[in-house]
């Protein structure tokens, strides 16, 4: 199914983008199965791709088959000196990787996508080796990915390649679980901390999304992957380069649209509204069911 998706979209990135109003500086929607561009603007232009990266990373790290229950302990080495970003994982933190997992891909938590790497079978340089392995597996001959976390403006990408890799992403059930868990509550430290998915999408009234991550740096703006189904029809839906998260839900709102037709409305929550949410899973997730 992979090698269908791919063969449709190196032939077929003449079609045009019909008249949907797109404020992402890259956009391509495939309709799942068919791999038929619904939509598409400048879907082969390289940019950065910020914390799209941790699909990838969490691919990676499931592939290695570790024990998901084995703790890791948060270093010193995981906090973000390069954009100085902000989190609530503490340093000294013991937590079992598969929440490390969780916190990486739901929560974008970039500590918790760096110590993913440094505790890769052989450390982080195997890590890089076994994230080139992957790309290369994947086909996508316009992806460089040099660290974990997306913090980095070197991991780079095209919203062509991205849809190759959210179609293998979704064949992990961990992954598709995860990114569309609303929120978690998490043990750390002996104490729960709860946290939300970073995409308010997720569990909003009228969306039906099957896999989801955002991603976010100055130099890569908004991004946005979603396997979403609208009116019976599924797709993948790749956004980069949005100015403000506000353009980034607008253009999600209009592609949705475009998908189902006239009569599908979503409603999406204002920022600072009531959540929709699902139920919250066992704190500390240390017997969560293997996928």
């Amino acid at each position: 199914m992979l090698k269908k998706i791919v063969a449709l979209l190196l032939t077929s990135f003449s079609v045009a983008a019909v008249a949907v109003p797109l404020g992402s500086q890259s956009v391509l929607v495939v309709e799942d199965g068919t791999g038929k561009i619904l939509l598409e603007k400048n879907a082969n232009v390289q940019v950065p791709i910020a914390s799209l990266t941790k699909l990838m990373t969490a691919m990676v790290v499931l592939d290695a088959k570790q024990d998901m229950d084995a703790p890791i302990s948060i270093d010193k080495t995981d906090v973000d000196m390069l954009k100085h970003s902000t989190s609530r994982v503490p340093v000294g933190a013991e937590i079992a990787r598969r929440d490390v997992l969780q916190l990486a891909l739901m929560s974008s938590d970039n500590r918790a996508a760096a110590s993913l790497g440094r505790t890769y079978p052989g450390g982080s340089s195997a890590f890089a080796a076994a994230v080139r392995a992957k790309i290369k597996a994947l086909g996508l001959t316009q992806t460089v990915i040099e660290e974990p976390t997306g913090l980095s403006p070197n991991n780079r990408s095209t919203a062509a390649d991205l849809v190759k890799m959210a179609t293998a992403a979704s064949a992990y059930p961990d992954i598709r679980r995860i990114t569309t868990d609303t929120k978690d509550i998490i043990s750390i430290n002996g104490r729960k901390v709860e946290y939300h998915n970073t995409n308010r999408l997720v569990g909003a009234k009228g969306w039906d999304i099957g896999m989801s991550k955002t991603g976010y740096t100055e130099e890569a703006g908004r991004c946005l992957i979603m396997r979403i189904k609208a009116a019976g029809k599924n797709a993948t839906v790749v956004m980069l380069n949005a100015r403000a998260n506000s353009a980034r839900i607008v253009d999600a709102l209009n592609i949705r649209r475009f998908i189902a037709g006239p009569d599908a409305e979503p409603k999406v929550i204002a920022v600072g509204g009531k959540r929709h949410k699902k139920a919250v899973k066992a704190s500390t997730r240390r017997h969560r069911r293997a996928s």
